[in-house]
This record gives structure tokens, C-alpha cells and sequence, in this order.
């Protein structure tokens, strides 16, 4: 009797050392998931997930996972969302993962400069991203964001964002708004001495401007110099990325004499002043810029052609540099007059107040 009592309790103790070394190879030994993507919908139970592993040759079986979730205490704890899990990982590495919800991230590039309906056709665009924004109106995406009554054009912030799947095109823009509004905030309270702008707000339709007249970062302090002066003198802004915005779907590529001189909100060559909202999304560096512009005299700047531009205190200086770098020192009598219109855009002959 005694003999048959020591044999049971001898083979339970094996059959225990058994499974336990099973289990301590089946949570630690590598696994190969191969770098395929494995979707986890919600509601998904930690069961059918480790039996869809199962399934497709990642884990030998289920049962194992299951345990080891429950004995550290995650057993709830799945995260829904795309994972990839790399080859060599242990089980006790793949739950981990998925309880922490290291999902599969995907990178949306919101770009400055670009307006706000480039900003809602990247969204559009962007795979696996969860769409609630399609047919919306501009006041009714704002009023989503609980900002009723404001104009989205420089709103959100231009900046590389990552989302996972099932993550939505409104998540992303509460992000971008919010990050803007922190930053335009906290730079407006640091803002250089006497600037001729009422709030934070005016200072980010001039960085928008700013934004869009120059790509040369190292010029951008100069230009809003140049404007912050004009705004001090009284004198129109006469900037052509305003036209631009103001001519909406009209702008074919080119601004014409007649464009500058026909009125619109947003027309800085016929009213003074800023116009009434952003013109474009500004980056940090343009509202920077124009919170600390460099101390200058200029009232006017021409483009070289070559990305940079030729700054000027007197229109005296200011029509020589023209004609240098514009008209590449012809006269102006002996150039057509489509040709006349086009200099007159570019380098802001009209500057006077």
C-alpha cells in the first residue's frame, strides 16, 4: 500500500516537473511571428487572440499564454490595435507588448505653410486612418473641437503626427490644435517689446505670412522686421501670399495686376492693416520670428531668384534692386507688359503707404 502511495505521489511530482519545464520552454523559447501584421479588434478576449495565434504557428498552443496571462495578473488587460511582433521574441515579450499597446503606428506629415484644407486632404488620404470628417464644413469641424466661431486657417500646428489603426482624422486635429495653442501661447507671453500687434492672434496671422513669403529660415526674422516696420509706418503689407488666399480656387499660378488691385478681405495691396485670419499654417520658427523680428530700417525686400532676397530702406534702393534682380538691369520700357506684371507682383514695386 505504502509502495503504491509513493509511486502516485513520485509520478505526480514528475508529471509536475513536467509540465512545468513545458510551460518555462513555452513562455521563454523564441517564437516567429514572421513580421506579419496581426489585427486585434475591440472586444477581442485574450483567449481567441492567443488561439488565433495558435492557429497561425506563432505559439505552439494556446492554453500556456492564457495561463501566463492570468498568473501576472493580465488576463483583461489586451489592447486592441495592429501589432508586429519580431522574430526571436518570447511569449512572456509578446503579452507584454500587447498589454502595454505597442501597436503598429503610422506617420501623417502635416507640413508648414499648407493650409487648412491641405491639411484635411492629407487626413483624407492617409491610410487605416478612421474618416469622420468627409463633407464636414469647416465651422462644424471646429465645433466638434469645441471651438465654435473660429476660423480654422492657422489653427494646427504643422508637425509630423503618428496614429495607430482605428484612431481617427479628428483625433489627430485635436492634437494639432492643441499644440498650437500651447505654443502660440507661451511664445506670445515671452513676445519681444513694442510690437505693433493687439493679441496673440494678430501675431499669427502675421507669422503665417511670414510663413509664406520666405523658405530661408535665416531670413524670417529680417522679413518680419520688414512688415513689423510697415504695420508701425502705417503702410499696406502688400504681401502676394494674401492675394493668393484671397483669391481662393481663381488663382491658377500666377497673380496678375489686375488680381492686386481688385479688393478682397485679404488684399494687402489694397487694404491696410493685416488680413482677417492666417493665410497658411505657420511653424514655430515664423512665429518666432515675429514675436522677436530683427531690428531693421527695411521697408522693402525683392527676390534675388535664387531663394533669397535683397532687403531695402528707401524705394530709391528698393526700384535699383528691381531692376537688378528683376528686370536684370533692361529697362522696363522695352519689356512686354505681361512681363511688367510679373516683376510688379515679385518684388513689390507698389510698396508705398
Amino acid at each position: 500500500m505504502r509502495t503504491s502511495i509513493i509511486k502516485v505521489f513520485v509520478g505526480a511530482i514528475g508529471l509536475f516537473l513536467l509540465g512545468a519545464a513545458y510551460l518555462l520552454w513555452a513562455w521563454n523559447h523564441p517564437l516567429r511571428p514572421g513580421g506579419e501584421i496581426y489585427a486585434v479588434k475591440p472586444g477581442t478576449s485574450l483567449r481567441a487572440f492567443a488561439h488565433g495565434l495558435s492557429a497561425r504557428k506563432v505559439l505552439p498552443e494556446s492554453h500556456s499564454f492564457v495561463l501566463l496571462a492570468h498568473l501576472t495578473g493580465h488576463g483583461r488587460g489586451l489592447k486592441s490595435g495592429e501589432y508586429r511582433f519580431r522574430d526571436g521574441m518570447s511569449a512572456r515579450e509578446l503579452l507584454d507588448q500587447i498589454i502595454v499597446g505597442r501597436v503598429i503606428e503610422y506617420p501623417v506629415v502635416l507640413v508648414e505653410g499648407w493650409t487648412f484644407g491641405q491639411f484635411l486632404a492629407t487626413l483624407a488620404a492617409a491610410p487605416k486612418l478612421g474618416q469622420t470628417l468627409a463633407g464636414k464644413s469647416p465651422d462644424e469641424i471646429l465645433e466638434r473641437l469645441g471651438r465654435p466661431h473660429e476660423h480654422p486657417e492657422g489653427r494646427f500646428f504643422p508637425d509630423t503626427y503618428y496614429y495607430s489603426a482605428g484612431q481617427t482624422d479628428i483625433m489627430i486635429l485635436a492634437n494639432a490644435y492643441d499644440k498650437m495653442h500651447k505654443l502660440l501661447q507661451r511664445e506670445w507671453e515671452g513676445r519681444g517689446n513694442n510690437l505693433p500687434l493687439q493679441n496673440a492672434y494678430e501675431a499669427l496671422i502675421l507669422a503665417s505670412i511670414v510663413e509664406k513669403e520666405t523658405g530661408q529660415v535665416d531670413e524670417r526674422r529680417l522679413i518680419a522686421g520688414v512688415f513689423i516696420n510697415r504695420l508701425r509706418h502705417g503702410m499696406r503689407l502688400q504681401s502676394d501670399p494674401t492675394v493668393i488666399y484671397g483669391m481662393g480656387k481663381a488663382f491658377d499660378g500666377n497673380i496678375r495686376l489686375k488680381d492686386l488691385q481688385r479688393d478682397t478681405p485679404y488684399n494687402t495691396y489694397t487694404r491696410k492693416g493685416l488680413p482677417p485670419t492666417p493665410v497658411a499654417m505657420p511653424g514655430k520658427d515664423a512665429l518666432q520670428a515675429v514675436l522677436h523680428p530683427m531690428a531693421t530700417d527695411a521697408l522693402f525686400f525683392v527676390s534675388r531668384g535664387d531663394g533669397n532676397h535683397e532687403f531695402s530702406s528707401t524705394l530709391d534702393e528698393h526700384n535699383r534692386a528691381v531692376l537688378k534682380y528683376q528686370l536684370k538691369g533692361k529697362s522696363r520700357n522695352v519689356l512686354p507688359s505681361k512681363t511688367l506684371d510679373a516683376v510688379k507682383n515679385a518684388s513689390k514695386m507698389n510698396l508705398s503707404p
